[in-house]
């Protein structure tokens, strides 16, 4: 699967980058995944280990983690790094849907 597969599988797509030696992200590895959970069926989420994923990290312009992008129809709608609150960005997302 291509990265434009991947941002144009929903609607509505939320991408993270992140790193598995990255506080930050591993304090929102399980807001995500409750994100996954509510929202599931209406978006697709998707996460990226920048280690793994070092070429599209940077053709992203992923430089600090971590990076959420919303994408809807395939376009960038809205971008944020670092840590936040579960509620903003789950009402970031549904601000999409």
């Amino acid at each position: 699967m291509t990265y434009k597969d991947v941002i144009t599988s929903s609607e509505v797509v939320l991408v993270e980058f992140y790193a598995s030696w990255c506080p930050h992200c591993q304090r929102m590895m399980p807001v995500v995944a409750q994100i996954k959970e509510l929202l599931a069926g209406k978006v697709n989420i998707y996460q990226f280990d920048i280690d793994e994923n070092a070429d599209l990290a940077q053709k992203e312009g992923a430089d600090s983690v971590p990076t959420f992008i919303i994408y809807k129809n395939g376009k960038e709608q809205w971008r944020q790094s670092g840590e936040m609150d579960g509620q903003v960005l789950l009402t970031k997302i549904e601000s999409y849907i």
